[in-house]
């Protein structure tokens, strides 16, 4: 039994995390939506609204909700918690505190209330890859984990990505030079 929950949770976990890592793009498209003129505003905005929605309320939250009843039966099958296992859960409670802030975002966003750029929601997209390192890891490394090399795994890792995203900005602002706002 326990290998068959064990692979459902991963199965939902991996939908959990395509929807998270999804509906950011969208999230960012919609707010870039606004700096287009009417009606391309407009019917993008609709058929973004339509995309978010669909995926928000149709695969992230049922995956997130079914992954959150197969950890704590894996949990209970496996019969103890290990220190990895303690690690890991701490990474998994913020990433359901990250998921409800996302959806403090989709509700702002259904209302057609934009609070972020599309560079802060970029730079928020890529905390669910910081936690999914950090939770593969957590899982897989086990008891050979080193909380400093994770701890440095996890600072280089999120250098890495926010290098990246200075680069993309640089790359999109030269490229959109003289067509107007970025896109």
């Amino acid at each position: 039994m326990y290998n068959y929950v064990k692979a459902l949770h991963i199965v939902f976990i991996v939908t959990w995390f395509s929807g998270l890592f999804y509906v950011v793009r969208l999230f960012i498209y919609n707010t870039e939506a606004g700096e287009k003129e009417e009606p391309e505003k407009t019917v993008l905005r609709r058929q973004f609204a339509v995309m978010i929605r669909r995926l928000w309320l149709g695969i992230t939250w049922p995956s997130a909700i079914i992954t959150l009843f197969l950890g704590p039966w894996l949990w209970h099958l496996l019969g103890s918690l290990p220190a990895w296992l303690t690690v890991k859960l701490i990474f998994v409670a913020g990433l359901y505190l990250y998921h409800l802030s996302l959806h403090m975002i989709y509700r702002q966003q259904m209302r057609g209330v934009f609070r972020f750029s599309s560079q802060q929601l970029r730079i928020w997209n890529e905390l669910a890859t910081i936690f999914l390192f950090a939770v593969v890891f957590a899982a897989v490394v086990k008891q050979a984990l080193s909380l400093a090399w994770a701890v440095l795994g996890l600072v280089v890792l999120m250098a890495v990505l926010m290098i990246a995203i200075r680069i993309y900005k640089k790359i999109r602002m030269k490229k959109n030079a003289g067509k107007g706002p970025a896109s």
